[in-house]
């Protein structure tokens, strides 16, 4: 897998982490891609394999949807959803280094 197959699969799933609610507080949801989602976008097995089926990707999830809990509460919801959106870069990159 290369860099730019890396940034591409970064970029996919930050896409997916998303706002849930604003009020009364900020919640982020992530709508975990399927297998066909991947293929759909151009990934191989090998994709799926290191992310979809890892040990680390319910963790992953885990940590990307309670990001509002370890924010301010006057953050800013953008702000938030840009925290969520890092965690993400911060898994791939440990895993896969891009």
């Amino acid at each position: 897998m290369d860099k730019n197959e890396i940034k591409r699969l970064i970029k996919l799933l930050q896409n997916r982490v998303k706002i849930g609610q604003i009020k009364p507080e900020v919640t982020i949801v992530f709508s975990e891609p399927s297998e066909s989602d991947f293929a759909a976008e151009g990934f191989g097995e090998e994709v799926i394999a290191i992310s979809l089926k890892a040990d680390w990707w319910s963790e992953m999830i885990a940590d990307i949807i309670e990001t509002p809990g370890f924010v301010e509460p006057e953050t800013a919801p953008e702000q938030v959803l840009g925290y969520a959106r890092d965690v993400v870069y911060e898994y791939i990159g440990k895993r896969l280094n891009p």
